[in-house]
């Protein structure tokens, strides 16, 4: 090909890294919200009753409420910092709790606790401060109760293959100049996977036209000079 555009996103969640991640119950927020587009008969879609989410972005939000939705008693959305620091929105977190959602802040999860058949049973937390800007335990710990945990404290992207093609990555994403070119010749990307960009789906549009006005471009000037 003259030209590749890619867009793939971040597939791969990043884990909590504490001890019963394994356990029976707990699964990916982006995956339980795939599962849930993709269901035709929702009342197919297995919800715990007590469903504690842990992250504080909208793919948190969203998988909060769907869980209200598709009945859950409880939904509890736990993030680690204060409000102001969440990735929703004021806006999206009063949506979450006007369909049930309890919210907490302040609280990092410490461990995911499961009974002996190896399903999830809760989250025990360790509160937090701020002390010269580094959140720090206080000392207190809180256990929410859980049959279900969704896991939603970002997504990263997967970059064995894109750095063994060439591209040059920083912060875990793919460098490229305003107009989606790597360092690859003929590579471009957008959307979540190029570094600096806002997991916006309207900065992603927007970088889908200019990528494809760069590769009309370079097409064109491609073009020419063989005719030339």
């Amino acid at each position: 090909y003259a030209a590749v555009y890619l867009a793939i996103g971040l597939g791969t969640t990043s884990p909590i890294g504490v001890p019963g991640e394994q356990l029976q119950g707990v699964r990916d927020a982006v995956d339980f919200i795939a599962e849930l587009r993709q269901t035709a008969n929702l009342a197919t879609l297995p919800v715990g009753r007590r469903v504690v989410v842990i992250g504080g972005g909208m793919t948190a939000v969203d998988a909060a409420v769907q869980s209200k939705l598709l009945g859950a008693d409880e939904v509890h959305m736990v993030y680690r910092r204060g409000p102001d620091e969440m990735g929703a929105s004021l806006a999206e977190r009063e949506w979450a709790q006007t369909h049930g959602v309890v919210l907490h802040h302040w609280l990092a999860p410490e461990a995911v606790l499961g009974d002996a058949a190896g399903q999830v049973s809760g989250v025990r937390f360790a509160q937090q401060q701020l002390v010269d800007g580094r959140l720090q335990p206080t000392g207190v710990l809180q256990t929410l109760a859980a049959d279900t945990v969704l896991k939603a404290v970002g997504q990263k992207l997967d970059t064995l293959v894109l750095a063994g093609a060439g591209l040059a990555l920083q912060g875990g994403r793919v460098l490229a100049d305003d107009d989606g070119r790597t360092a690859v010749p003929g590579l471009y990307v957008g959307g979540d996977c190029r570094f600096g960009g806002r997991d916006l789906t309207v900065e992603a549009v927007e970088d889908g036209k200019r990528a494809a006005r760069a590769i009309h471009a370079q097409l064109s000037a491609t073009t020419s000079a063989a005719t030339a």
